[in-house]
């Protein structure tokens, strides 16, 4: 697996006012490691992940299934061997009043969960102001594997993603990565 993906934390960044959805993701010491660029006006997503800015060297790729659907599904796979990794998919009609996503294997079958942290939260979040921070968390049955926590900056879109409390290794990272990619691409749309 590329080294890129070995860190446990990362910040990702969103430019905003911008045709394309660029995003960049910094180490801990604050060094770029990866760029993404969402191409707007697609019919279906596709996203695509680099090692680089000047894009020599695709990691990672997310796609979705299909055009249009409620309950979306993306599978994230590893560019280099153009090997699946698994899957994310959007829980519609649960997503409505909390954002939840299920965390898939190679085989779609359920190894985990990705939520906004509080109900309570979410509700301010679309009912009253989309100030409000998101936080989120990867759970693997009662284990959580991972935080995902958006920095309060009504002008830029920031999101902290730490992997450290999975000290076994279970959340395979990539998909930790796709996962932070689609919460500042898919949810950022309705904030």
């Amino acid at each position: 697996m590329n080294p890129i993906f070995q860190h446990s934390q990362y910040l990702l960044k969103r430019q905003v006012f911008a045709l394309t959805g660029k995003f960049r993701f910094f180490d801990a010491a604050g060094n770029q490691v990866m760029f993404s660029e969402q191409k707007m006006f697609r019919w279906k997503e596709d996203i695509r992940v680099y090692a680089d800015e000047a894009k020599t060297q695709e990691v990672l790729a997310i796609k979705a299934r299909q055009i249009i659907d409620f309950s979306a599904a993306f599978d994230v796979v590893d560019s280099a061997t153009n090997q699946k990794v698994g899957a994310l998919r959007r829980r519609g009609l649960a997503s409505l009043l909390r954002d939840e996503w299920e965390v898939l294997d190679v085989n779609d079958n359920v190894i985990g969960k990705l939520f906004e942290d509080s109900m309570g939260l979410a509700l301010i979040r679309r009912f009253l102001s989309s100030l409000v921070p998101q936080n989120y968390d990867i759970t693997f049955g009662e284990t959580r594997v991972a935080d995902l926590k958006q920095n309060f900056n009504p002008f830029a879109y920031q999101l902290n993603i730490d992997f450290s409390m999975d000290t076994t290794g279970r959340l395979d990272r990539r998909l930790g990565i796709a996962a932070g990619i689609l919460l500042a691409a898919v949810e950022g749309r309705q904030s």
